[in-house]
């Protein structure tokens, strides 16, 4: 923000594309809630069990909220191939993104082409259609390349629009200049790009499937493989990467529904809810969504939080009460874990390896017992709309029972953890007890309820910074001097953790009010650089 950008490395970029995931993925959780809700008070067994519901006005209102909440799952790759180049771009964000959705109409329209031209197309014969992979993609007869396909769209576009966003002209093409020549540069590249695609996506299919049969091919184990993997790379900022493999591609599943080929865990799972002839879910999509996470979301972690409460020296336990309630409903409620995982993260990597190996096999206690509920979060929410909502066929009694185990195996493990081997876990040590207390105390706080200029003076100051952004929980910067960054200020000021990628990339773990911290800090920059 403050000056050029640095060149970033390949990890960093793929935190980046990681990062970009979120705006599609929240809205797809949203809407699958809108759908969960409006298909299950509409569905016949509701009805019968509560006739009341059967009333037209009601039903009308649930059958558009089934409607609205399709809107995801029907243009998925759609928000992909715009969210891509709109969060990766650092300037001209808006043009990124319309440019990302050229790029993806265009790549399509080559491949529906390149399908005519060799006599594929057109046709409406299932036969063929389905040996060649093809789907109406807006409104095009194309292949079907899923996320994947739009993932690919959206970096190129990106790398594009860096390329060329600032591109000076001859004064004869001037008025093609500039921005304007992001989106017009994408419809040549992404036109010869679709050419490619149908030569190439049969070794991307093939790699993927590979993926998805070394999952499937270990049976029982492979939701526990995909739920400790999951958490093991939360802490890089790569989790994104695997989930959305799994959610998105043949690598968590292909399925027919409705009469359409359906790929990845998570849209199958949609698929089946939008589905008016499906009756109840398929436990090979479930097992990776958000019944997993529950026994460690809902249990696990709420009994780890009670006990670093009780491991605190008493009198400090009021001091850190409010910090670790707030955890627990983020992550009941929210499905935000990472305000609790970053309190003993740092303190005792080994409790967070258990943490893994114990949230992988709840996802694997779930799969055995057949548990069937989907969407993506696993919090109390997701509980209640795809596990009560939609009756006993989901075994939704069963996880408040693996709850409570999980709830008094994390309490047990952390409390002998934490006092046997004396872990500094808040409360622990006093000098860190007075920081909390003084950084909730005193000091200027804006809405967020952080001391913001305390939190820019600890990052370097404005100057420091070169850029600043962020995810669901942390601030992403890049910064001059690593050096004068003050780790111990920060989490004075109540940031739960502070990870350094390199000599310039650090994330700051704040929690659910990172946005508001990061606008505030984005305005204190502005403020004093003016």
């Amino acid at each position: 923000m403050a000056a050029s950008p640095q060149k970033i490395t390949l990890w960093e970029f793929f935190q980046n594309l990681g990062k970009t995931f979120m705006l599609p993925v929240a809205l797809l959780s949203f809407c699958g809630i809108m759908l969960g809700i409006g298909s299950s008070l509409s569905s016949h067994d509701v009805i019968t069990l509560i006739p009341a519901l059967g009333n037209p006005v009601l039903q009308l209102l649930f059958t558009w909220m089934g409607k609205i909440g399709s809107f995801a799952f029907s243009f998925l790759p759609v928000m992909f191939c715009i969210a891509i180049p709109l969060g990766l771009a650092r300037e001209n964000k808006g043009v990124a993104a319309f440019a990302g959705f050229v790029g993806y109409a265009v790549m399509n329209l080559a491949v529906n082409f390149w399908l005519t031209t060799k006599g594929i197309l057109p046709t409406s014969d299932a036969a063929v259609l389905k040996a060649n992979n093809i789907q109406n993609i807006l409104g095009i007869q194309s292949i079907d390349t899923g996320i994947l396909g739009a993932v690919i769209v959206g970096v190129i576009v990106f790398l594009l629009h860096e390329r060329f966003h600032n591109i000076r002209l001859p004064d004869a093409l001037a008025f093609f200049g500039g921005t304007r020549f992001v989106p017009i540069v994408t419809t040549v590249v992404m036109g010869l790009v679709g050419l490619v695609i149908p030569l190439i996506w049969p070794v991307f299919a093939a790699g993927i499937n590979a993926l998805g049969h070394i999952i499937n091919s270990a049976g029982d184990f492979g939701p526990m493989i995909f739920g400790t993997g999951e958490r093991l790379l939360l802490p890089f900022g790569l989790h994104h990467i695997l989930v959305a493999l799994i959610r998105f591609t043949e690598a968590g599943g292909t399925m027919e529904v409705c009469g359409h080929t359906v790929n990845g865990a998570l849209t199958i799972f949609q698929a089946q809810l939008s589905c008016p002839t499906t009756h109840g879910f398929a436990e090979s999509a479930t097992r990776f969504l958000s019944q997993g996470k529950m026994p460690a979301f809902l249990g696990g972690l709420p009994g780890a939080a009670l006990a670093m409460y009780h491991c605190a020296r008493p009198e400090n336990r009021h001091k850190i009460k409010g910090l670790l309630i707030s955890g627990v409903i983020a992550c009941v409620v929210g499905g935000t874990t990472e305000p609790l995982e970053f309190l003993f993260l740092f303190v005792a990597p080994v409790l967070y390896l258990i943490h893994a190996l114990l949230t992988g096999l709840g996802f694997t206690t779930m799969a055995i017992l057949g548990v069937t509920i989907g969407n993506t979060d696993g919090n109390i929410i997701d509980f209640v709309v795809f596990g009560i909502l939609h009756g006993l066929a989901t075994k939704w009694y069963l996880v408040p029972v693996v709850a409570a185990i999980w709830f008094a195996v994390y309490y047990a493990i952390f409390r002998f953890a934490i006092t046997r081997f004396n872990i500094k876990t808040p409360g622990r040590d006093s000098d860190v007890a007075s920081a909390v207390e003084k950084s909730l105390a005193g000091g200027t706080t804006g809405k967020s309820g952080y001391n913001t200029p305390a939190i820019l003076a600890a990052l370097g100051g404005a100057e420091n910074i070169v850029t600043l952004d962020n995810c669901i929980t942390r601030l992403r910067l890049s910064v001059k001097d690593m050096s004068q960054v003050d780790s111990a200020a920060l989490k004075a000021n109540r940031a739960i953790g502070v990870v350094q990628l390199n000599q310039h990339n650090l994330q700051v773990v704040i929690g659910p009010q990172v946005q508001s911290v990061k606008d505030e800090l984005v305005t204190l920059m502005h403020t004093v650089q003016a």
